[in-house]
């Protein structure tokens, strides 16, 4: 049995295999545990060993690219043109290793142990911060139906809980103020949780040479540089800026028939982190971009006569993806005085 493609379908507990030889005939179909999936692979001859680009697929993809096997990871968007007939797991490993052999398909890279560290850190963060959000609203909410109307702002609505807490306002219960404090509390230790996590990667952007570059770019702070270094690398499986861009889903969709082309709005693929991050840091460095006379600088004053702020915030975010990537490739800090537009 000459296995040249083996099509991994991975499942909670059970997985689905299904090797091609080099015609692209079936010579293999087996299911196994997950946990014994590693150890039956590692038995067979060198090969490509194809998945799906989802969870656990990077740990395996490590664990089997170290037992000498070639590893390539696809998005399951592009798979699911390749699945025959009904959907089911032995069809969708099938799916997989033919997708695997195409010319034209497009892989991800496996990540390294540090970058799955690294982006494990970040969801962990962004829980905190969608946490804290929820309970901010939750305060307001609280407020609101006491005929309470809190200032906009997180430090506004801290400051005035703090007045609630030292004076005894008629329009609250004693019962209603224990429970603000109750919430006040736990807003400061999510308050604490966060500022660790933040901490850590102002650490790790010091001692990561990549990250120290990103962070030389308008917009991209330590928690864009660390979440960027983790989730691209060194970009090298991107030909151009354009298509980091696009990755992120910062470029807009296509609509083009008949050799008419038609553009709409942003695309939303990809990473929806980074690209909130991007957009956010884009927009709190905007005014600054546009006081400078350089030539990013005169490229988003131009924009901005021509559109709405919010395309501009967007647009300019699109333009640091492209920035990060140049960077990234080049190995060099960013030098606003050529800073290509």
């Amino acid at each position: 049995m000459s296995i040249f493609v083996l099509g991994i379908d991975l499942g909670k507990n059970v997985c689905s295999l299904v090797g091609l030889d080099e015609t692209g005939a079936v010579v293999l179909r087996r299911r196994l545990r997950r946990d014994g999936v590693a150890d039956f692979v590692g038995t067979l001859p060198a090969c490509i060993v194809a998945m799906e680009a989802c969870c656990g697929a990077h740990y395996l993809g490590r664990v089997l690219g170290a037992a000498g096997h070639t590893i390539r990871l696809m998005s399951p968007e592009y798979v699911r043109p390749y699945v025959k007939a009904n959907k089911n797991d032995d069809h969708d490993a099938e799916a997989i290793a033919e997708a695997a052999t195409r010319p034209t398909m497009r892989f991800v890279p496996v990540k390294s142990e540090p970058q799955s560290d690294i982006q494990a850190l970040h969801r962990a963060r962004s829980r905190l911060v969608t946490e804290r959000t929820a309970l901010i609203n939750h305060l307001r909410a609280l407020l609101l139906e006491r005929g309470i109307i809190a200032p906009k702002g997180r430090k506004q609505l801290e400051s005035q809980l703090a007045v609630f807490a030292d004076e005894a306002d008629p329009r609250l219960s004693p019962r209603m103020r224990r429970l603000i404090e109750d919430l006040r509390a736990e807003w400061r230790n999510l308050d604490g949780r966060i500022a660790a996590f933040d901490a850590e990667f102002v650490a790790m952007a010091r001692k990561d040479e990549m990250a120290r570059r990103l962070a030389t770019i308008p917009g991209i702070g330590v928690i864009n540089a660390t979440a960027l270094v983790a989730a691209v690398g060194d970009a090298r499986s991107f030909g151009r800026g354009r298509d980091l861009s696009a990755w992120l889903g910062l470029t807009p969709r296509q609509a083009t028939t008949g050799g008419k082309p038609r553009l709409l709005g942003i695309s939303k693929r990809g990473n929806r982190y980074l690209r909130a991050n991007l957009i956010h840091g884009a927009r709190a460095v905007l005014p600054r971009i546009t006081a400078q006379d350089t030539p990013l600088g005169r490229w988003v004053r131009n924009l901005s006569e021509r559109t709405h702020k919010n395309v501009v915030v967007v647009a300019l975010a699109a333009k640091l993806a492209r920035i990060v990537w140049a960077v990234l490739r080049k190995g060099q800090g960013f030098d606003p005085a050529i800073a290509a537009v």
